[in-house]
């Protein structure tokens, strides 16, 4: 259904192509300048060209200002009707512009800066442009004179899925994407002075290894054969390092089917890398100097606010072992349980627990209920038990844990590394332990890869590994409280749109077919909306319909249209 502002619009357009001009134009606008550079670089008198939307107009008889918002910020813009139509004839002014044109068009501006009575740095428009008709309004937020801003585009419902209207209304928004960008070109730039290598590997695989986490399947119908969307890219970086390259990362798209919630969307990007004869002590270290280094790079500072938190980046970071974790939570030392008595445990601090869950899932329950909200300054959580961690290495001085670390901030893990698992016989005894969990009901278990275990048969030299979430780490560092701030386009329910009229609501009240169609493009969408208008209006309405899109039917009456009210 178009609102009366939308019909507004599309007369408006009607009339621009009736005048002559295209509202579309294909050709290239060369801009000159960005409204930013206009203002940092004043300089009286010189001649710009910059393009973007009419944000605000402000008609004063034979001269109006308004402001144009580009990619970089606003400007004001002054035009003259005298400047810009030098001719007898105005129309271009007080016609196109005054009365055609509506904010949010997207325009091309020559002219030359100025400053106004006031000192407001501007553009005295020579020429203008149109190079985009908006067809929708936009939100127009209002800030009062105590900075409060009413009509403001905040529904988080609509905002992320209309992120092109979030991105043009809300200025931070679009703030918090360009420190995206830099935190990742950051970490890339560190990454890359340390000489190692960026790849890529497969989205699309026939066995989703290298996590804990049930994939998303699909299915290849040239090859007949199940695909999974990789819920890790671990696996194939392994594969490299065996094939005798020293470090690698990637940058990765991963897709895990599970839940939704403020810290989790089902797809993610995650940053892994690899480095041959290294362990998870070195990793650490590399961990806390990454990411001081990125918090310096993009913040000036390793001091972040998150939420309510202060909190430090600076290097070095806490580290305690999830055992000693636990103990010091729960007052339980879990080193020496078997399942039966972590089961009992979990039941006796109140923490819920299913039958299909083995050692594992119960210490990772424990720990996600009872310790992980506690760290809020940067600790690394090390030497996991052996059940928790299928692809790690056995720990060097009990063989019950494993050479694994876990980053939390904030309480949520940010960075997972190990000291990778390069024993094969090790690795496929693991796997089948994962397979017995799958057989409980573990739909989270991991999947046996036999390519896998035959490339380590190869020979894997001593490796560390990390994965760290690039969604999470700029949650973090752009202090948003939640992963769908700093997603472009979050997952979202797919959004329900009408389709088109329910005739036999409208045949009920005797409407002919023919007229049906013309009803609903008119904005009376059902038949309640149609009895609320005056059947005058909807008269107007219809013949105006009638006439504009050239139907071949006869003119209605407003006897007829009446008939339909009784």
């Amino acid at each position: 259904m178009l609102s009366e502002q939308e019909q507004i619009r599309r007369d408006s357009l009607q009339k621009i192509i009736d005048y002559g001009i295209n509202p579309y134009p294909a050709a290239e606008f060369k801009v000159s300048h960005y409204s930013v550079d206009i203002l940092e670089n004043f300089n009286e008198g010189e001649k710009v060209i910059i393009a973007g939307r009419l944000m605000r107009r402000k008609i004063q008889g034979k001269a109006s200002f308004g402001s144009i918002q580009d990619s970089k910020g606003k400007i004001q813009v002054y035009f003259n009707r005298d400047v810009i139509c030098p001719s007898e004839d105005k129309s271009l002014y007080n016609d196109f512009f005054k009365k055609w044109l509506d904010l949010g068009d997207i325009l091309g501006i020559e002219g030359k800066v100025f400053k106004t009575m006031v000192g407001e740095i501007s553009i005295n428009v020579d020429k203008f442009h149109l190079l985009s008709k908006s067809l929708k309004p936009l939100p127009q937020p209002k800030t009062d004179s105590e900075g409060i801003i009413h009509d403001g585009f905040n529904d988080p419902e609509l905002r992320y899925r209309r992120r092109y209207v979030d991105l043009v209304v809300n200025e931070n928004v679009k703030e918090t994407f360009i420190k995206r960008t830099k935190i990742i070109n950051s970490m890339r730039s560190f990454l890359a002075k340390k000489d190692y290598l960026e790849v890529e590997t497969p989205i699309l695989q026939t066995i989703p290894g290298g996590a804990a986490a049930r994939p998303f399947i699909t299915h290849h119908n040239a090859l007949d054969v199940p695909l999974y969307l990789r819920i890790a890219n671990e696996l194939y970086l392994k594969r490299l390092i065996v094939g005798g390259f020293e470090g690698v990362y990637e940058f990765a798209k991963d897709f895990r089917n599970e839940g939704m919630d403020r810290t989790h969307n089902p797809e993610f990007t995650q940053m892994e890398i690899y480095v041959a004869y290294k362990d998870y002590h070195w990793m650490m270290n590399f961990t806390e100097d990454m990411l001081e280094f990125i918090c310096n790079d993009v913040l000036g500072t390793t001091q972040v606010q998150i939420g309510k938190e202060k909190v430090n980046f600076k290097k070095p970071f806490k580290r305690i072992s999830m055992t000693d974790s636990i103990l010091e939570h729960t007052g339980i030392d879990i080193s020496n349980m078997s399942e039966k008595e972590l089961r009992e445990a979990c039941k006796s601090i109140g923490v819920e627990v299913s039958d299909s869950m083995g050692k594992g899932k119960l210490i990772d329950e424990i720990f996600g209920e009872k310790c992980e909200s506690s760290y809020i300054q940067p600790t690394f959580i090390t030497d996991y038990p052996l059940e928790m961690s299928p692809l790690c290495k056995k720990h060097r001085d009990n063989p019950e844990l494993t050479e694994r670390f876990e980053l939390m901030v904030n309480g949520k893990e940010l960075a997972n590394a190990y000291s990778e698992l390069n024993d094969p016989i090790d690795q496929k005894e693991r796997f089948e332990e994962q397979v017995k969990l799958a057989e409980k009901g573990d739909d989270e278990a991991m999947f046996i890869d036999l390519d896998f275990i035959r490339a380590l048969e190869y020979g894997m030299p001593p490796t560390s590994g990390m994965g760290i979430g690039i969604d999470r780490l700029v949650m973090f560092l752009c202090n948003q409280p939640s992963i769908q701030e700093v997603l472009l386009f979050p997952q979202m329910k797919p959004e329900k749109w009408e389709t088109g009229p329910n005739k036999s609501e409208f045949l009920e009240i005797n409407i002919p077919p023919q007229w049906i169609i013309p009803i609903y493009e008119s904005g009376y969408t059902n038949k309640e909306l149609l009895l609320e208008a005056k059947p005058t209006a909807v008269h107007q309405k219809l013949n105006g319909y009638r006439k504009k899109n050239k139907l071949d039917i006869p003119a209605i009456l407003l006897e007829e249209v009446q008939s339909w009210y009784k």
